[in-house]
Parts: C-alpha cells; sequence; structure tokens
C-alpha cells in the first residue's frame, strides 16, 4: 500500500502580508472616521455654548426692559431721564433705564445700561442704586462678546422707530417699543422687537 503524504495547509507569507495590510487600512480608515466624528462633536458643543450665551443675553436684556420703570434720577450732573438712548457715545452705554427690583428680591431697584466697548463686547453697566453720588462708577460686566455691531431703535407714539430716546420732549418716558439689531462676529445677523408696557 501506497501511503498517501497529506501535507499541512496554512498561509502563505504573502496572504499574511496581504491580511494585514486589509486590517490596517480598516483600522485607519475607523481611526479618521473616530477622529471627524470627535471633531464634529467638539465644534458642535462650543457651537451650543455660543448660542446658549446669546440666549442668555437676550432673556437678560428682556427682563430689564420689562421692568423699566418711568422714574427719573438724580445725579451729579443733575436729573437723567428714566430712559436715555443715545448713539455714537464711546463713553456712555447706548442704552440707560431705570428699572425695578427682579421678583425674587435678590435685586433692588437700579439704574442700568448697556453698551458695547472696544473689545466687541457687550456690557452690562450696574450703579449702586437709582440716585446716585456725584463720581459713581457703575460695575461693569461683559455679558456677550464677539459683537460687531449693536444697536438699538425705539417706537415712538407714531409708530416710528428713533434711533436715541427721548427725542422731544414730549415723548413718553418709556418707548413703546424697542428693536435690538446685533451682528455677531461669525457674521450673523439677529434682530429681535420687545414691546413696553408704557
Amino acid at each position: 500500500m501506497r501511503q498517501k503524504r497529506i501535507r499541512a495547509r496554512g498561509f502563505t507569507l504573502i496572504e499574511m502580508l496581504a491580511a494585514l495590510l486589509v486590517l490596517s487600512l480598516l483600522g485607519l480608515m475607523s481611526y479618521r472616521g473616530l477622529g471627524a466624528v470627535l471633531d464634529a462633536r467638539d465644534h458642535l458643543k462650543a457651537e451650543a455654548e455660543r448660542w446658549q450665551r446669546v440666549q442668555s443675553f437676550f432673556l437678560r436684556f428682556e427682563r430689564d426692559l420689562r421692568l423699566a420703570a418711568p422714574r427719573p434720577v438724580a445725579s451729579g450732573a443733575g436729573t437723567a431721564a428714566a430712559w436715555l438712548g443715545q448713539t455714537g457715545s464711546r463713553q456712555e452705554p447706548e442704552l440707560q433705564l431705570t428699572r425695578f427690583a427682579y421678583d425674587g428680591g435678590a435685586d433692588t431697584a437700579r439704574r442700568v445700561g448697556y453698551h458695547r466697548n472696544e473689545n466687541q463686547e457687550i456690557e452690562l453697566w450696574l450703579w449702586p442704586g437709582l440716585d446716585v453720588a456725584p463720581g459713581a462708577v457703575p460695575a461693569r460686566y461683559p455679558v456677550l462678546a464677539g459683537v460687531r455691531e449693536f444697536e438699538l431703535q425705539y417706537l415712538n407714539s407714531s409708530l416710528a422707530w428713533e434711533n436715541a430716546w427721548p427725542v422731544l420732549p414730549k415723548d413718553p418716558p418709556i418707548p413703546l417699543a424697542v428693536r435690538l439689531r446685533v451682528v455677531l462676529g461669525s457674521g450673523e445677523e439677529l434682530v429681535r422687537v420687545f414691546a413696553l408696557n408704557s
């Protein structure tokens, strides 16, 4: 009888190298895909945080407008109007107003202002109280960064938009509405209109 020799069959070196090459390519594509997913997640998280800051600013601004009071304030220079909207000033806020205290009781009635500074931030100015002593300096807090433009307009009783308030001595202490236009550093333009209880 003749015996057949059974040859052990395995992988050749070339087959092993080809398999390793395919596995390496799959691993590289998976790594790149995971990197893209992680980059997209970080980008979305940063965008969500940025829009959350924008939303917080608008909520704060609206809350201050809703609490606006028609009470003029005494200052070192005399009496200031309850609502003072101006344009073109680099040293003074674009908007100053008298507002009542918040409902929670953690704050008092005070004078507040909003101003876009040279660092492209919208600042909240808070005076120590309503009637301030001569030389009293407001505290300044940045509430929104990366703002290219910050414009305010005020609706008068003739339903026309004004760039300043008050325009005429017969104007009411508080306008009927405020239109806020903000252009962010990334180019988005946001316009909001706030009706007031004047």
